[in-house]
C-alpha cells in the first residue's frame, strides 16, 4: 500500500477512549525496544509519527494511527522492560489485554521479535497466550539487516524452534534501514484486515 495520509487519532489507556469508526485494526505487540514504532514509521512513510527512542518503555499508552481512512495501526507497549515497578507493569499488561480479549475490530496482530536473539522468555509467554485466544498472529523478526542474508534462515530457524512455530506460520524479516519485508507485510496486513484497493 503507498501511504500518503496517516495520522495519530487517538491515545488511549481505557476502553472508552478507542475510535468508534469501526475500522479494521491491526496491532503491534513486543518487547521494549525491539523497533515497534521504527516498524510502523517505515510502513506508514514517516520519519516519526511513532515516536523512537534509545530508551525502553516509551510508549505508555495504545496508539492508534489512522492509516488512509482504511485501517489502524495500534501501537501496544512494549513488555519486558525491567526498569518500571511492578505495579507499572501489570498496568501496562492489564491494558494490552484488557485490549486485544475485547476488540472486535481486531484483524491480526504483528508480534515483532529481535532477528539477532533467541525469543525471550517475555517473547514466548506472549506468542503462547495469543495462540491461546486463537488470535491471528504474524511473527516479523526486526533489525534484518543487521545479519547477512545468507545467515538470516539460520537465525530464523531459532526462531522458529523457540516459539514452536509450524510450518505454515508466517515469519518474516523486516529492515527499517533497507525497509526490507515491507511489501511481503502490507500485502499479508492488507489480506488479514480484508482491505482492497
Amino acid at each position: 500500500m503507498e501511504v500518503r495520509n496517516v495520522s495519530l487519532e487517538t491515545v488511549a489507556v481505557s476502553k472508552n477512549q478507542y475510535p468508534k469508526s469501526g475500522l479494521p485494526e491491526v496491532s503491534f505487540v513486543g518487547r521494549s525496544n525491539v523497533g515497534k514504532s521504527s516498524l510502523i514509521n517505515t510502513m506508514i512513510n514517516r520519519k516519526a509519527l511513532a515516536r523512537t527512542s534509545k530508551t525502553p518503555g516509551k510508549t505508555r499508552t495504545i496508539n492508534f494511527y489512522n492509516v488512509e481512512s482504511l485501517l489502524y495501526f495500534v501501537d501496544l507497549p512494549g513488555y519486558g522492560y525491567a526498569k518500571i515497578s511492578r505495579s507499572e507493569s501489570e498496568k501496562w499488561g492489564a491494558m494490552i489485554e484488557g485490549y486485544l480479549k475485547d476488540r472486535e475490530q481486531l484483524k491480526a496482530i504483528i508480534m515483532l521479535v529481535d532477528i539477532r536473539h533467541e525469543p525471550s522468555a517475555n517473547d514466548k509467554m506472549m506468542y503462547e497466550w495469543l495462540k491461546h485466544y486463537e488470535f491471528p498472529v504474524v511473527i516479523v523478526a526486526t533489525k534484518a539487516d543487521k545479519i547477512s542474508k545468507s545467515q538470516r534462515d539460520k537465525y530464523y530457524s531459532v526462531i522458529r524452534k523457540a516459539l514452536g512455530l509450524k510450518q505454515e506460520d508466517l515469519l518474516i524479516g523486516f529492515s527499517s534501514e533497507t525497509k526490507d519485508g515491507k511489501e511481503k507485510l502490507w500485502t499479508t496486513i492488507e489480506e488479514m484486515a480484508g482491505i482492497t484497493r
